[in-house]
């Protein structure tokens, strides 16, 4: 059993920045591809950006490219994403998953399916 805890959240301007961390309770986190997904009130899950275990090569969804990082620490089974530039439409409950599938290019195309994920961490960006 893996059990993740995200961090990181709050409520900022539009602009600001926000890290997130998320912390593995596993001893299999460098074997693991990981991820972040949001929900928005009323929206379905979405895929936020995910990174492979061996090369730790991230993929972005389209709006989110150029804005936010995802990386991770293997020495303290930390995931991380750094977000840049916040925008209202990111506003969101933020989470932080294993998934059932590797990650790939296209991530949009990657299933919503998890082998874990955790409770997320609420992000609010005012206008």
């Amino acid at each position: 059993e893996v059990e993740l805890v995200e961090s990181g959240g709050g409520l900022v301007q539009a602009g600001e920045s926000l890290k997130l961390s998320c912390t593995h309770s596993g001893s299999l986190f460098p074997f693991h591809d990981m991820g972040w997904v949001r929900q928005a009130p009323g929206k379905g899950l979405e895929w936020v950006s995910g990174i492979t275990s061996a090369a730790s090569r991230p993929y972005y969804q389209p709006s989110t490219e150029g804005r936010f990082t995802i990386s991770r620490d293997n020495a303290k089974s930390t995931l991380y994403l750094q977000m840049d530039n916040l925008k209202p439409d990111d506003s969101a409950v933020y989470i932080c998953v294993v998934p059932e599938m590797s990650i790939g290019p296209p991530l949009t195309a990657v299933p919503l399916e998890f082998q874990w994920r955790g409770q997320g961490t609420q992000v609010t960006v005012s206008s």
